[in-house]
């Protein structure tokens, strides 16, 4: 009878332990969907927008994210030594290669 005791705390100290193990590894989880789904949120845009702000701290790429010309002005408005101007790779973007001949399989 002295033994009873002393395993049921034992398993009360396991329990305890594995309740805390499971804990942390749904932490490490959730931590990781995290990183993941913010890793894949930087991904670049879909589409090169036609208009940047340049000049100043921005260099030569600028920022790059206006659809129309009265937004670039309204973002480079009051900041010294910015401009707007048409973003770099929409003007002088080249067509697009043809896709290559498909290849054919010959029967035997």
């Amino acid at each position: 009878m002295c033994s009873r005791p002393a395993t049921f705390g034992r398993l009360q100290h396991f329990a305890a332990r594995l309740a805390d193990m499971m804990e942390d590894l749904m932490r490490i989880a959730i931590l990781v969907v995290v990183m993941v789904a913010g890793l894949s949120s930087a991904a670049r845009a879909e589409r090169d927008y036609p208009w940047c702000v340049m000049g100043g701290e921005l260099g030569y790429s600028g920022d790059c994210m206006y659809e129309t010309r009265e937004q670039c002005l309204a973002s480079a408005s009051g900041r010294w030594n910015l401009y707007c101007d048409i973003n770099p790779r929409v003007r002088y973007r080249q067509p697009a290669p043809p896709p290559p001949p498909r290849r054919t399989q010959r029967s035997q």
